[in-house]
């Protein structure tokens, strides 16, 4: 098996990267990334012989066409400009990467059919979800609240013309939040973790009651590889049904390092969604669940992250 990952150095590509080459050692794996600044260019310094990587953006065609090379059968298409705050105020960069990357990727598969080509996408597209209501299934209409998450849904609607106008044999999947001890600090949990262990109180957005759906990276991975093995033609939804305000993960976090400090209330984002929630039941009904508990996997991650910050956290 021919497979490219784009963004695999990423926070979740190179996590796939790693669960392909551990459970599929003979299958041939290409990473197509950029290496900005959220990419991890060491990711694979320990990748066996079946690993290969090509430096390049996905709205680039002559990458694109380096890393297809002779051909490719599996395409995890995760490259993204995925910061909400940065969308606010660089949107032009995410209708680059997030829709003119997702369209060269589509054209190229169109020209040299693939076997299964998934669009990875977001929660985010379904915009705001009321406080109460059930979590959206794969049939809520799509209503985006910012320039990150309008150009994710530009990307999958794309995606589903291609596999109509093309026959690419296309699957989107939406996750929720993920969280996992190699996230970029601009993230909520590693960069309260910073505020934390300065010994600084922790100022949320708004009134901190924003309610998100958390899955833990190995879990999306693991739900992304179960995907490729499913018939094309299909939009699924990954989570662990795991909610929560971003007030009470903060607490859960200062919980975890044995700290007390202040979770105080400050100027709210732009646009900001008040709630995501994903109904995940029928991806699970075709065998995949979740394997790592909320409790150990948010306490391994908080630990593991702590280990690992050494500079003081940015002035506030």
């Amino acid at each position: 098996m021919r497979v490219l990952v784009t963004g695999g150095s990423g926070f979740i590509g190179a996590q796939l990267v790693h669960r392909i080459l551990a459970l599929h050692p003979t299958w041939q794996v290409c990473n197509l990334d950029a290496l900005t600044y959220a990419a991890d260019p060491h990711a694979h310094d320990k990748a066996g012989p079946n690993y290969r990587f090509e430096h390049g953006a996905v709205q680039d065609p002559a990458a694109v066409e380096r890393a297809w090379g002779s051909g490719i059968d599996l395409v995890f298409h995760l490259a993204a400009e995925s910061h909400v705050d940065r969308s606010l105020t660089h949107g032009g960069l995410f209708l680059e990467s997030n829709i003119g990357g997702t369209q060269v990727l589509l054209e190229r598969a169109a020209r040299s059919p693939v076997k299964h080509f998934i669009q990875v996408s977001t929660d985010e597209v379904y915009g705001d979800l009321p406080t109460g209501a059930p979590p959206c299934t794969e049939h809520a209409p799509l209503a985006p609240s910012n320039p990150y998450a309008a150009s994710k849904a530009a990307g999958d609607l794309l995606a589903w013309a291609h596999a109509r106008s093309f026959g690419v044999p296309v699957s989107v999947t939406r996750c929720t939040n993920n969280y996992g001890p190699t996230q970029h600090g601009e993230k909520l949990i590693p960069s309260v973790l910073r505020r934390i262990l300065a010994g600084q109180d922790i100022q949320l957005y708004g009134d901190g009651l924003q309610s998100r759906d958390w899955i833990h990276v190995q879990d999306h991975v693991d739900a992304l590889l179960h995907v490729s093995t499913l018939r094309p033609g299909k939009t699924w939804h990954i989570s662990a049904e795991m909610e929560y305000t971003n007030r009470d993960l903060c607490a859960l976090i200062l919980k975890s390092v044995g700290r007390s400090l202040a979770i105080t209330p400050g100027p709210d984002r732009l646009g900001h969604d008040r709630r995501y929630a994903l109904d995940p039941s029928a991806l699970k009904a075709t065998g995949w669940a979740p394997a790592i508990p909320w409790a150990s996997g948010l306490d391994d991650c908080v630990q593991r992250i702590a280990r690992h910050l050494h500079e003081p956290p940015d002035a506030p």
